[in-house]
């Protein structure tokens, strides 16, 4: 396939172009700011909030694919906008699109959620995501929206990197007891992310753990797989203490695990200490 990543210099992004050229895909990978380091795949500069750069690119690459992983969480323009703009984009050149959505567009009000639930976003991030989904089902209705939770990865994710800091001092703050979500291992989310894109699968998938774990359990696993100390990780509720957001929500990948083989392994298992 020839292949376009979308925020490819980000986490999930590189992950993504690794694993698609190693499987021997010609991929293109985007960013806004900085180009990725991996050899063999070529870098393209593009911003989603301006359309001009995503028809020059689409026309410049004709992909079979396009894999949208980019995101800022504070910016509609490209969380929402953008990811409009590229499937629509996407659909005139015959591509097909896979869209990486978010558990954020749940309220948590039901906490379990397969793909039939309904998005009810309660903060900004969620609803520039459910407005995303949105119209993207509407436009390019051949499309998969992939809703996944916290990717996680062997020390470089955000989650990990914000663990390691309050773990040995650097940074003050707790890990909350009441926010649950069902993290993801960055290597079995590409690899699920291009079986979909192979497939004929079509509309909502979800492609998160199966584990549900607090933020502070996700942390003391993190902290004992790296040997640091577990018990200096604060503890507090995030129903108390905000941000305000959803708590408790739990993606059911079950209907789509079963259709995969990739494993979208739990928490408990990836981040296992080896003995």
């Amino acid at each position: 396939m020839n292949i376009l990543i979308a925020g490819g210099s980000g986490f999930l992004g590189c992950e993504l172009a690794r694993q698609a050229r190693a499987a021997g895909h010609a991929v293109t990978a985007t960013f806004a700011t900085r180009a990725g380091h991996f050899p063999g795949i070529r870098w393209l500069a593009m911003d989603l909030r301006h359309d001009d750069e995503i028809a020059s690119a689409l026309r410049e690459t004709r992909p079979d694919v396009v894999v949208n992983a980019a995101y800022r969480k504070a910016d509609w323009a490209t969380t929402a906008d953008g990811a409009i703009g590229l499937a629509l984009a996407a659909t005139r050149h015959g591509s097909r699109l896979v869209h990486v959505s978010s558990d954020a567009v749940f309220s948590g009000a039901d906490v379990r959620y397969d793909e039939s639930a309904s998005p009810d976003p309660i903060n900004p991030y969620g609803a520039a995501k459910a407005a995303a989904e949105t119209a993207i089902r509407l436009l390019a209705p051949a499309a998969v929206v992939a809703r996944t939770s916290l990717i996680i990865g062997d020390g470089d994710s955000v989650h990990e990197e914000a663990v390691h800091e309050l773990a040995t001092g650097r940074r003050h703050g707790v890990l909350f007891t009441d926010d649950i979500r069902c993290p993801v291992h960055v290597a079995d989310l590409a690899g699920a992310l291009l079986e979909l894109a192979a497939s004929d699968r079509s509309g909502v998938c979800h492609v998160a753990g199966s584990d549900a774990v607090s933020r502070h359990e996700l942390g003391v696993l993190i902290a004992e797989r790296d040997g640091l100390d577990a018990s200096a990780l604060a503890t507090g509720r995030r129903a108390d203490t905000g941000p305000p957001g959803p708590l408790d929500v739990r993606l059911d990948s079950t209907r789509t695990q079963r259709t995969l083989r990739t494993a979208l392994r739990g928490a408990r298992d990836f981040l296992r200490r080896e003995r």
